[in-house]
């Protein structure tokens, strides 16, 4: 009998708390559903610039995935640029010049021009590959580095600010601070800068670790990877603090883990926007995750400076300042002064 209670107690907490029935099932649903749209996509096809190519080879190759260049200057531009995966240079010896920042991208234009050879009659030359940014054997570790660097920066900051102002609402401290004279925005910044020394701290011991102890590559100023990372985790921070508004308890506060961090992850630059389902890829222009992705790898592996990386920290910069002022309306729902 004693059990019997004890369950029926428990499927009423279920019962009452039908949140986090809903989340239970709706979660799974959702995630495995975007990895079926990302990971069924059809497979990355390499843009590649050709430069004085056999008209043979040109033919071999798929015209929609093909650019045909009278100068290396302007393959380079358009490399540079992102237009273009990699560029063949045919002379006196065969040259492939690759991006560089994705080895698998990398690989799939060498491979992609290696097996177009043998269409023109001629045997698989020796080609000589040099890469624009990074290594021509750059390891995997150092291509999802950046990306691996602002995620964990993102998640931890995330959860620890989410919890922390969610135990200040269920302790009754909020509640206490906001009869004061203490006004809602002044609450929200003081928060903001507290837990802003703290990310300060965090990016810094974060970026310092992953760079001189684990070696990861790093062509750019170590200045800028810490800015992008601060920013980066001020996002986390006011998003964190927005979330925990919502939430009743710390089990609903990691309940917005599966539906906001998680699916970031496929939209920060692990894996071809190209190749992701067109109905999800919008998805990447709200994640804060692609902005600070994109500018990481700008810094760590293309060398890129300041003005190559402000656009996407303005966007940043905007995300949290979007999530402050809803923040401090949120808060209209607790007491108003």
């Amino acid at each position: 009998m004693r059990i019997r209670a004890l369950v029926i107690r428990i499927l009423q907490q279920f019962y009452r708390d039908k949140r986090t029935v809903a989340m239970m099932i709706l979660a799974p649903i959702f995630i495995l559903t975007m990895v079926h749209l990302v990971f069924n996509s059809d497979s990355y096809e390499p843009e590649i610039g050709l430069i004085n190519a056999p008209s043979k080879l040109e033919e071999a190759l798929p015209d929609n995935a093909t650019s045909i260049y009278k100068t290396e200057a302007a393959a380079q531009k358009d490399l540079a640029a992102g237009k273009i995966d990699g560029y063949l240079q045919v002379g006196s010896t065969i040259h492939i010049m690759v991006e560089g920042s994705d080895p698998s991208i990398s690989k799939s234009v060498v491979e992609k021009i290696r097996t177009a050879f043998p269409s023109t009659g001629a045997a698989s030359p020796d080609i000589k590959v040099d890469a624009l940014y990074g290594e021509t054997d750059m390891s995997q570790f150092d291509s999802f580095g950046p990306i691996l660097l602002g995620f964990f920066a993102f998640f931890f900051v995330f959860l620890v600010a989410g919890v922390s102002f969610l135990r200040e609402r269920t302790s009754g401290t909020l509640e206490r601070l906001l009869s004061s004279p203490v006004r809602r925005w002044e609450f929200v910044l003081s928060y903001v800068i507290g837990f802003g020394l703290f990310t300060m701290i965090q990016s810094a011991i974060i970026v310092f670790y992953a760079v001189y102890i684990l070696g990861m590559m790093n062509e750019g100023s170590i200045l800028l990877v810490l800015l992008t990372t601060l920013i980066l985790s001020l996002t986390a921070l006011t998003l964190g603090i927005l979330l925990s508004t919502f939430a009743k308890n710390e089990l609903q506060m990691i309940q917005f883990i599966p539906i906001i961090v998680v699916p970031q992850v496929f939209f920060s630059g692990l894996f071809p926007l190209e190749t992701i389902s067109r109905y999800i890829s919008w998805i990447s222009n709200i994640t804060p995750l692609y902005y600070a992705g994109d500018a990481l790898k700008d810094v760590m592996i293309r060398g890129k400076g300041l003005g190559s990386i402000a656009e996407p920290l303005i966007i940043l910069l905007c995300f949290s300042l979007l999530f402050i002022v809803i923040n401090i309306a949120a808060l209209k729902r607790y007491r108003k002064i």
